[in-house]
């Protein structure tokens, strides 16, 4: 049997793992004793011999994810156990049984202690992406513990993680069914009803961390004319009309995600003259838009998954809302949002409060807005608030 590693940090380096939190960086490692590879479990002790946890080690900048700050057996028994106790936290949360509401996220990485990991559970399809090395090499036995705590709840799997995972391992991985076979799948959030693609979908298929945001927006769209910028297949577009408005335009650069959002629009309202998918990029609609609009909707991509990267987000995202501020009907509604990690709530707050000063319009806060409960995040873990939004009344 391969002889643990044990790994020793610097003097000083180990405060952060002793508030528990999750990742041990390369630079704050004195020694390793053993040769790991990649995906192997590793010990990290402090410079005095202090066991401070166990985990998988990945040649990275984050060297080590930590699953337990016990001294214990980390295999299929272990990770069962944590999978088990992301079903109870969501049974908490009546997600599992919910007649109107059958997607979401089952397992949210640190926030569920599987550093590494991300679960989607999509009405019995679970779509696995994974984020480390450590993981994926786990896969056959978090695919049995999935059979376990789900049984017949489960109907299928799929892995998609080749843009997930590291380039140099990814190479020899592949996108693939684990259980079950292909097709769309039908789900039902709060009553709506969307059509997911796995395989060619952003995410894992569709943007479960916004639910309760939508359903936020049915409140504020009776009579609206609205526009979802970045609409991707449509979501906030289905929780508008749903909610009474006058009119509904999805904006959004990739014509498959365009062709989406009108199917969503067909399968819950028929045929309705209401909604148009516009094939377009954002920033140029917003230039010269085609109506006058009531409510909008700013939901892009990740501006800065690095942090090498922020300023130029930050400058991103103050242009992108300037110009949503700016033409704004007076009594508008605007919802804004941020999925960067690196992109501080704080941060994101300070550059739309530059786009509203550069309006030169009375601008008011009405929500701040976050990632739904199945998205948890640990208390020792605040990277994992990834999501941040705001509702604006633009005056």
């Amino acid at each position: 049997m391969k002889e643990v590693v044990r790994i020793v940090l610097k003097s000083g380096k180990d405060q952060s793992a002793k508030r528990y939190h999750p990742w041990i960086f390369s630079g704050a490692i004195k020694k390793i004793y053993g040769e790991p590879g990649e995906g192997d479990i590793v010990l990290v002790f402090s410079n005095k011999d202090e066991f401070l946890g166990a985990g998988h080690y990945q040649d990275s900048s984050i060297a080590v994810r930590i699953l337990s700050f016990r001294d214990r057996e980390i295999g299929e028994a272990f990770l069962t156990e944590r999978l088990g106790d992301a079903v109870r936290a969501r049974r908490g949360l009546g997600l599992p049984d919910n007649p109107l509401t059958n997607a979401f996220r089952l397992v949210n990485a640190e926030g569920d202690g599987l550093p590494g990991l991300i679960i989607d559970l999509y009405n019995g399809a679970a779509v696995m992406q994974f984020h480390s090395i450590g993981m994926h090499r786990n896969r056959n036995a978090l695919i049995n513990g999935l059979k376990e705590v789900l049984g017949e709840k489960l109907t299928s799997i799929y892995d998609k993680s080749t843009s997930t995972l590291p380039s140099r391992y990814a190479s020899a991985q592949k996108n693939e069914y684990l259980l079950g076979g292909p097709g769309d799948t039908e789900i039902i959030e709060h009553g709506n009803k969307f059509i997911i693609d796995f395989e060619r979908g952003q995410k894992t298929g569709f943007y479960i961390d916004q639910r309760e945001n939508r359903k936020l927006l049915a409140d504020y769209a009776d009579g609206k004319k609205v526009l979802n910028l970045f609409g991707y297949t449509g979501g906030f577009s289905v929780y508008a009309r749903q909610g009474g408005a006058k009119l509904v335009h999805t904006v959004d650069s990739s014509a498959h995600a365009i062709e989406m959002a009108d199917q969503n629009m067909s399968f819950n309202f028929g045929e309705d003259d209401r909604h148009r998918g516009i094939t377009a990029d954002a920033f140029k609609y917003l230039g010269a838009p085609e109506e006058e609009y009531d409510l909008v909707i700013l939901d892009p991509p990740a501006f800065a998954k690095h942090h090498n990267v922020l300023h130029n987000a930050l400058q991103g995202y103050k242009k992108l809302n300037a110009k949503a501020i700016g033409m704004i009907r007076p009594g508008g509604i605007l919802f804004t949002f941020s999925c960067s990690q690196a992109v501080s709530r704080e941060n994101f707050r300070k550059s739309v409060f530059v786009a509203s000063a550069n309006t030169g319009r009375r601008v008011r806060i009405l929500h701040q807005l976050s990632q739904p409960a199945d998205h948890p995040v640990s208390v020792y873990h605040p990277e994992g608030e990834y999501l941040k939004g705001l509702v604006l009344l633009v005056d």
